[in-house]
């Protein structure tokens, strides 16, 4: 479920335990907040949900969208749903948010519109006009208040392992060099998109690869190039293989997420589709003719297929 600006929680969230932040990605340590976050629900028998930021604070106070977006809002609450939260509440961030003082924060946001009976956040949590709101203040206005408040210390390690690589900033710089591999091990799960099949110029089906074609969130600096993915959604399930970027052998136009499903005959346009990243082949090229790039699109699908079949025995 998810709430925007609510003035009340609807029923099936009415008082509950919050863990508060952007969780960006929701990767291992995000992941491990939740998980006490959902122990202290179970607890005192309360709905669990993410109280969470929109448009995300960094972008908002630079005027423009310099963070690029692991997940925005529909692939943050397709993770949430799928580690069993309740809800996600999102809150408007902009000027009225942002000069919000921390009292009012407190009093306004967790207690009268949202009523909560518990709040979980990280060690480094601040809030309110120019960040006063502290672990600390809200742990004290949570015992006057009549909520309490966890605050959960940096979490070194998980049942992967060791968590002192990971962060969001660790992620976005994978997607960045196109190591999904690494990507998907900090995050504890594939990065993915979400997004509508859209029409194109069709130059897939001319080549004998029809696509289905994606334009992704404007903040992604996933880098551009080849990868084997997992498309699902609507009764989907499919590997295949993906090509983001301007296609510069062509018309170098804006960047574009072109998925060749494999084993998959029908019409796609409407449909939201997940494509889960799972290996990287190679960076995208300009290639001197169409019968080169259709070569080296035969031989992207055939390696694109035994990566999928790796990932495959190693689950």
């Amino acid at each position: 479920m998810i709430v925007a600006d609510p003035e009340r929680l609807p029923a099936a969230l009415a008082k509950p335990v919050v863990a508060i932040g952007n969780f960006d990605g929701v990767h291992r340590g995000h992941q491990a907040v939740i998980a006490r976050a959902q122990e202290l629900a179970r607890r005192l028998g309360r709905p669990c949900a993410l109280l969470t930021f929109e448009p995300h604070p960094a972008n908002y106070f630079a005027g423009a969208p310099v963070i690029f977006r692991l997940t925005p809002e529909d692939a943050k609450a397709l993770v949430l749903s799928r580690l069993g939260l309740d809800g996600m509440i999102v809150l408007s961030f902009g000027q009225a948010l942002a000069e919000l003082d921390r009292e009012a924060f407190v009093g306004e946001i967790l207690v009268q519109r949202l009523g909560i009976s518990a709040a979980v956040i990280g060690y480094d949590f601040h809030f309110g006009r120019q960040r006063l709101g502290t672990p600390a203040y809200l742990r004290d206005e949570g015992a006057r208040c009549g909520f309490e408040v966890e605050m959960i210390e940096k979490i070194r390690g998980d049942a992967e392992g060791d968590l002192s690589a990971v962060s969001s900033t660790a992620v976005r710089r994978a997607l960045e060099d196109g190591d999904v591999a690494l990507g998907a091990k900090l995050l504890g799960h594939p990065y993915f998109v979400l997004g509508t099949v859209i029409h194109g110029q069709k130059l897939g089906r001319t080549l004998g690869f029809p696509t289905a074609n994606l334009k992704l969130d404007p903040t992604s600096r996933l880098r551009h190039g080849i990868y084997a993915v997992r498309v699902r959604g609507e009764g989907l399930d499919h590997g295949g293989v993906a090509s983001f970027g301007r296609r510069p052998t062509f018309d170098n136009g804006a960047p574009l997420l072109e998925v060749v499903l494999f084993d998959f005959e029908g019409d796609l346009y409407g449909r939201t589709l997940e494509v889960d990243f799972v290996a990287w082949i190679r960076g995208e090229e300009k290639f001197d003719s169409v019968d080169a790039l259709v070569v080296r699109m035969n031989q992207d699908a055939r390696e694109a297929r035994t990566a999928l079949n790796k990932d495959r025995k190693r689950d």
